[in-house]
């Protein structure tokens, strides 16, 4: 058994506990690489997330500073995460996102970018980074929201994952690349996202936040 396993039998019934997690849609999580989007409210959220995969890990890109800290490091290295440059673009860490989704990595993102506690995610902006990697790793998309009091993730308040059904790659509409596209796709598996906490009031509000 490997640091992981090891880890998520030990943390996942106190973190359920302390967070009070629940979720709905597990069978949704393919077994394939894939990429995970989510809402964004707090640094928790990939705690909660991961206790709702049900034992498939989900890998993501850290800041490079916390690959700086000698413990630090090895223990969110050991849990999945692998640095980024948030300064500039980072091709490497872009290029290595996709290696592993093609591998068969289930990778989380944020699409807003950054933490949004306490604000309605359908009208806030989006980035095209999911559209991208998404392009080039000929990826579907799985749509996960965090639904909980006053929109953020915290201990001792009721945590509920939803996880919706995979966006098909063929629907996210990507054919020549290039940031629009990248843009449009973000924007609409972000919708999908928004959809499985409003369902049809979605739609309304995302056009509104883009005008």
């Amino acid at each position: 058994m490997g640091f992981y396993e090891k880890f998520y039998k030990v943390f996942n019934k106190l973190v359920t506990t302390l967070w009070r997690v629940s979720s709905e849609g597990e069978e949704n999580i393919p077994d394939k690489g894939c990429l995970l989007i989510c809402n964004h409210t707090s640094l928790s959220d990939v705690i909660v997330l991961e206790v709702a995969a049900k034992g498939r890990q989900i890998k993501y890109m850290a800041k490079k500073e916390l690959f700086r800290v000698p413990l630090l490091n090895k223990l969110i290295t050991a849990l999945g995460a692998y640095p980024v440059d948030r300064g500039g673009a980072d091709v490497k860490s872009i290029k290595r996102t996709i290696a592993m989704i093609e591998s068969g990595d289930l990778i989380g993102m944020f699409p807003q970018g950054t933490r949004c506690p306490g604000i309605d995610p359908r009208t806030t902006e989006v980035k095209g980074g999911v559209g991208m990697i998404a392009y080039h790793a000929k990826s579907d998309i799985l749509p996960v929201y965090i639904d909980n009091k006053k929109g953020k993730t915290k201990l001792f308040r009721k945590n509920h994952i939803i996880i919706g059904k995979p966006i098909k790659f063929e629907e996210l509409n990507l054919v020549s690349g290039g940031r629009a596209e990248y843009d449009r796709a973000a924007r609409m598996a972000f919708d999908k996202v928004c959809e499985l906490k409003y369902g049809a009031d979605n739609e309304k509000t995302a056009e509104k936040a883009d005008t």
